[in-house]
């Protein structure tokens, strides 16, 4: 366990960022390898298919992982209060409500899984293919989700390295099932999420029979699921109601593009794969500032509230001068390792959207790392309007824009929320009372 709220925060922020700036990468290795499996051993309709029901997948994922991280920093403020009593509780919360949110999610999903994809408007050609692939991801959610939710509590608890270690595992299996399931076996797109499934499944088992060996403060027992705590509850739903929000208006935005054509679609899928890359730190200091920020504000730190965010704001502007650099020099080139494919419009269409949108990246961090840090500092308000902002300025991009603009109109869309979704971070976080406290020690 590492406790950040003593030491210079500049190096702890650092340290406990850097095994999870490994995870994440880890993670999008395997999302990068496994985009080009499908591309390269199954074509570009396969890839299609996979991309036009990614947003479906990232919506209900999304909410699971945002509910994974609304524990963690509920888990965070009593572990920092040193409140150990209410932290066994607060990640049987998490289990109990999670899980049961998961299982409603997977029998809503299968259920009803060929009308959402006609919403999306996925096309005919690709129907089959598509309905293959996310049937099993929806499937195997509440896998998902267990693993999110120990390796979430992990991090709460200040441990980032373990949860780097079984993702590693993780990402390795994952990428020997795609192997296996779609070169060897030829299932298709379903043996790539068979093979995700599985891995997710794996590392769920690892991190349990880890975390409650090793940690006296994860093993449950009875005691720790009575009585859930209301307020807690609440708190825990924001996160993922804010993941959701976030996720909608993509998921709006993406029955536009699926409009296009097959080739617009391959072009956002390769677009947005780069995407997650570029905005890895955006998630990195994210997390490490929900779990910086609950820890201190449960000491009553105040002072160093303040200093971490300022610095994590410093540290991902760096990053942000960096990306820019990569996409106009390499992004055509990062397109192709993505995809796999020499289509010169699928390359085109990517590289525009990958050198206008990182001019705008300086806002998503600030973005990122403030919301989180709300989060952190019990504002689960304030976020969910950001969001909200989100997903209605997509939603009212993809019906306008779109159809006018086209692939343009995707391209200049998300500038353009992320501009208007700042507004009430920037405004709510010089305005909170908490801030503006003297620290206790």
């Amino acid at each position: 366990m590492k406790d950040l709220t003593k030491g210079k925060p500049s190096t702890l922020i650092l340290a406990f960022a850097l095994p999870i700036f490994f995870a994440n990468l880890l993670q999008l290795t395997y999302s990068l390898v496994d985009t080009r499996i499908v591309g390269t051993f199954l074509g570009e309709d396969a890839l299609a298919a996979v991309g036009a029901t990614t947003t479906l997948s990232n919506l209900i994922v999304g909410f699971l992982q945002g509910l994974s991280g609304g524990f963690a920093i509920i888990i965070a403020q009593k572990f920092g209060a040193k409140d150990y009593k209410n932290v066994k509780k607060s990640f049987a919360m998490s289990l109990t409500m999670g899980t049961g949110i998961a299982i409603f999610f997977t029998v809503f999903g299968l259920l009803f899984l060929q009308p959402i994809l006609n919403i999306l408007n996925v096309p005919s050609d690709l129907m089959a293919t598509a309905k293959s692939y996310i049937f099993v991801i929806i499937a195997g959610l509440v896998a998902t989700f267990l693993y999110d939710a120990c390796a979430a509590a992990l991090r709460s608890l200040g441990d980032t390295v373990t949860p780097l270690v079984i993702l590693a595992i993780s990402v390795a299996l994952n990428i020997v099932g795609d192997l296996l399931f779609v070169v060897v076996l030829k299932s298709g797109v379903r043996g790539a999420a068979i093979a995700t499934v599985l891995a997710q499944a794996i590392a769920f088992v690892v991190c349990w029979i880890y975390m409650v060996k090793r940690y006296e403060l994860l093993r449950l027992s009875r005691e720790d699921f009575k009585d859930p705590n209301p307020v807690m509850v609440k708190n825990m739903l924001g996160a993922g109601i804010m993941s959701s929000l976030i996720n909608i208006g993509s998921l709006t935005l993406q029955t536009a593009i699926n409009k296009l054509g097959n080739d617009y679609i391959v072009a956002q899928t390769a677009a947005r794969k780069l995407t997650e890359m570029f905005m890895i730190m955006f998630t990195v200091f994210g997390n490490t500032m929900a779990t910086y920020c609950g820890q201190n504000l449960g000491a009553g730190k105040i002072d160093r509230i303040k200093k971490g965010i300022w610095l994590a704001i410093f540290y991902t502007c760096i990053w942000c001068t960096l990306v820019i650099v990569a996409s106009y020099t390499i992004g055509d080139k990062l397109v192709y390792l993505v995809t796999g494919t020499h289509n010169e419009n699928v390359i085109l269409n990517a590289t525009r959207y990958l050198k206008f949108d990182t001019l705008f990246y300086y806002v998503t961090a600030v973005i990122c790392i403030v919301r989180n840090a709300m989060q952190g500092l019990d504002d689960h308000i304030t976020p969910i309007v950001s969001s909200t902002l989100e997903m209605l300025g997509k939603i009212v991009i993809a019906f306008t824009l779109v159809p006018h603009l086209g692939y343009t109109g995707v391209i200049i869309a998300e500038p353009i929320v992320w501009f208007v979704m700042v507004i009430p971070l920037i405004v709510q976080i010089f305005r909170m009372p908490v801030l503006k406290q003297t620290s206790l020690s």
